[in-house]
């Protein structure tokens, strides 16, 4: 839990509108006080009626009757325009400034999320992430549009006219104060059990949004296993917790409003008889207690819109802090300070003594030692958990190490520039991700100013460009979010394509050929003999056919390099390598392999 307190962190990130809230704020407060003017023109106006000649505006020169009115009139136009005038402003700048923030919030909490490292998305929930990103910064621009002004401007009644009350009459002043304590008190009450509240409304709204993106993303899964009513029901389940907490929430703030009405009923009937009293008396003025009698509605009836504002203050301070509390998640992995210049990288990889677990299993790297020289083609393989992957993502930096250092020509990757490590490398992951959009803006990702013509020979390198060239709109055909109006094949080789158009110095095939036929694996590894000359290239497949020209063939289990060298020679080796080679071509333990 956050020791600072919400509205302390949010005002600390508005620092930098900082003039931009003041003047909005001077705008509010003016515009309340021209607003409570209008019950002093009618204490005026009535004391003008009352006492004529020997009026209050009398003794500024005003002597006629018609003349304090016409005076009256004039102060009424100049008061009214005032009013317009400054709530025309207040609501230009807190508006102005609630959507700026809410931009630049956005951008600061996403720009902060892609800082992070991956076992942070491992462990959270794309839902409670874009509840965050989007209804929470949403409800904190509510509340600057609308709630900031409400309680400026709650605060300046209370002083402004608790100010004249005390002055003119002490007594009916006194008698109005006697609910505000008992006001102030329930409010603050009402807030403290309202806090938790909110938060666990935040907290199933994250719920929700974690299952509708789940569901989205799995909808085949459904489908294919009819699993439609069962998801229906979870929904079901998590939409009802969410509107118990939404009724618990509502059933505390709802009953404020009544309890605060009666505070207020009471104190206006005091003052209505103790008021009438001192006037009937001659003890106060009509006009007085004509001006008495309305601005105490002013004083005490905005009151009962306290707990609606504390409602709306209470979900933003919730909100708020969710999202400064992702703003405050630290970055475990900060990229080094040594540029990496692309056209200077030769594409030597070690891994020296490195040593890795994920988070609360057990180490699948233990003091691991790999030298990849510099435009070598390696084949990494093994069984499924052997650790082939995690040596992409430690090189990509993806993870950071607990022990042991990689190092990319000699530089510990750790003292690289982030972006720049990770522009010299170009991965074929075996999940392919394509972006909704034209094919041509998937196969240009991360090389956005390529032409045409590179975007067409990337794709012919990566035998994509027949099926291309079929598609409707050839290039231009939208592929569908994440890809879907592909085969896995077609995506596989747009995800191919895109690395050939990076060219980048090092090349990662993470089983890049994994969901293509055999023919289609042919043509792309007659590409890969061209692509991977002169640069260093790191082959991670299940098919060890895709491996089996590579300049080395590196072989893991369980975290450790069991055996190492060219295929012909692990063959022969007759060890793990010939083992899982005779599995993929479907022999029997006894029966001999053919080298």
């Amino acid at each position: 839990m956050p020791t600072v307190a919400p509205l302390h962190r949010l005002l600390l990130s508005l620092g930098p509108h900082r003039r931009q809230l003041q003047l909005a704020s001077l705008c509010s407060v003016l515009n309340k006080l021209f607003d409570l003017a209008p019950p002093v023109l009618i204490g005026l106006a009535v004391d003008v009626v009352v006492r004529q000649d020997n009026a209050w505006l009398a003794a500024f020169g005003v002597a006629t009757v018609p003349g304090q009115l016409a005076v009256l009139a004039v102060l009424s136009f100049v008061i009214w325009s005032a009013e317009s005038l400054f709530e025309y402003l207040y609501g230009l700048l807190w508006r102005n400034l609630a959507q700026t923030v809410q931009h630049e919030l956005r951008l600061e909490a996403y720009g902060h999320l892609q800082q992070l490292e991956m076992a942070f998305f491992e462990t959270g929930s794309s839902g409670r992430l874009l509840t965050i990103l989007n209804d929470d910064i949403n409800q904190l621009e509510r509340f600057l549009d609308h709630g900031a002004n409400e309680i400026l401007q709650l605060i300046t009644t209370v002083l402004a006219v608790g100010g004249a009350m005390l002055y003119l009459s002490p007594t009916v002043a006194g008698v109005s104060f006697l609910p505000i304590p008992l006001i102030l008190w329930g409010s603050l009450r009402f807030q403290k059990r309202l806090a938790p509240r909110y938060s666990q409304v935040r907290e199933k709204a994250g719920d929700l949004a974690s299952r509708l993106a789940n569901n989205l993303g799995g909808m085949l899964t459904i489908k294919s296993y009819t699993a439609e009513g069962w998801e229906l029901e979870r929904l079901r389940s998590d939409s009802e917790d969410y509107r118990a907490a939404n009724r618990r929430a509502i059933r505390l703030s709802a009953a404020f409003i009544p309890l605060i009405r009666f505070a207020i009923l009471f104190a206006f009937l005091a003052i209505l008889l103790i008021g009438g009293l001192q006037a009937w008396r001659g003890a106060i003025a009509v006009g007085t207690y004509s001006f008495l009698v309305f601005i105490t509605q002013r004083l005490l009836w905005p009151l009962t819109t306290l707990g609606r504002t504390l409602d709306d203050y209470q979900r933003a301070m919730a909100s708020t802090n969710r999202v400064l509390d992702l703003l405050d998640t630290p970055v475990a992995l900060a990229g080094g300070s040594t540029p990496l210049p692309l056209g200077m990288v030769e594409g030597e990889i070690r891994f020296e003594a490195v040593s890795f677990a994920y988070g609360g299993r057990d180490p699948l790297l233990e003091n691991f030692d790999l030298t990849i020289p510099a435009g070598s083609t390696i084949g990494i393989v093994g069984s499924t958990g052997s650790g082939k992957s995690t040596l992409v993502k430690l090189l990509l930096r993806l993870y950071g190490l607990q022990g042991g250092r990689i190092l990319l020509d000699g530089i510990p990757i750790d003292q690289l520039r982030l972006d720049d490590l990770r522009k010299a490398i170009g991965l074929v992951s075996q999940e392919v991700f394509l972006f909704h959009g034209s094919v041509a803006d998937n196969i240009a990702y991360g090389s956005f100013g390529a032409t045409r013509q590179a975007i067409a020979r990337a794709a012919a390198l990566a035998e994509a460009a027949g099926f291309i060239e079929d598609l409707p709109q050839g290039y231009d055909t939208l592929v569908g979010e994440r890809g879907q109006r592909l085969s896995g094949g077609q995506r596989q080789r747009i995800a191919l394509a895109r690395a050939i158009l990076k060219d980048p110095p090092v090349l990662i095939l993470d089983e890049a050929t994994a969901a293509v036929d055999n023919e289609t694996e042919a043509a792309i590894q007659r590409s890969l003999d061209r692509l991977t000359a002169d640069r260093t290239t790191l082959v991670i497949a299940h098919r060890l056919s895709t491996v089996r020209h590579a300049d080395r063939i590196v072989v893991l289990e369980q975290g450790r390099l069991v055996e190492s060298g060219r295929h012909d020679a692990l063959m022969a080796r007759g060890g793990a390598y010939a083992n899982l080679w005779r599995v993929q071509v479907g022999l029997r333990p006894d029966e001999a392999l053919s080298l």
